[in-house]
């Protein structure tokens, strides 16, 4: 009887063990960054840049946007808390990757956008999760990943800063940066 203990305990080690082993090499949990995929090692960003450089990156920032705008990128708006393209975005995605398609060469980022609802990290991982979306519905259309960097600025870059239904669906979006033609 006292061999049986034993090698119940044993086995008990032994399942203890494997779980535990399970356990440890289970995913952890992602990070959510609001450095863009592709941003250069070394390079400052515009929190690191001197205050002259700073204005010079906000000034190509909206260069971006212009040229997003003139190339005809559509933003893609979004349901409250969800991350999927909707019925009504399908459009603007067709339009955009078509755009993709005709101009091989550029490159862009999509940038995710939340409202002001929710904590600083649920809209970070909110708006990442968006632009991921949008990024895979422009590959299953055939455009290449690596021409898609993906940034999540949560709720921090509002479109319209009013407290209506109205100006919250306007921040709910996937802004469509050119980076490089």
């Amino acid at each position: 009887m006292k061999g049986l203990n034993r090698k119940s305990a044993w086995y008990v080690m032994v399942v203890l063990s494997i779980v535990l082993l399970a356990l440890w090499g289970c995913p952890k949990k992602t990070d959510v960054t609001a450095t863009p995929e592709t941003q250069r090692e070394g390079a400052p960003t515009a929190e690191q840049a001197p205050a002259g450089q700073k204005a010079m990156t906000e000034a190509e920032e909206a260069g971006e946007r212009a040229a997003a705008a003139a190339a005809g990128l559509q933003p893609v708006y979004f349901d409250f808390d969800r991350s999927y393209i909707r019925d009504e975005a399908k459009e603007a995605m067709k339009a955009n990757g078509e755009w993709l398609k005709a101009h091989p060469q550029a490159r862009i980022r999509i940038e995710g956008n939340c409202d002001e609802r929710g904590t600083i990290e649920y809209n970070q991982a909110l708006g990442q999760r968006r632009a991921a979306s949008a990024k895979k519905y422009l590959t299953d259309m055939g455009i290449a990943g690596p021409r898609i960097s993906l940034i999540s600025y949560g709720k921090e870059k509002p479109g319209c800063t009013e407290s209506t239904e109205d100006c919250r669906q306007k921040n709910r979006r996937d802004d469509f940066v050119v980076v490089s033609d």
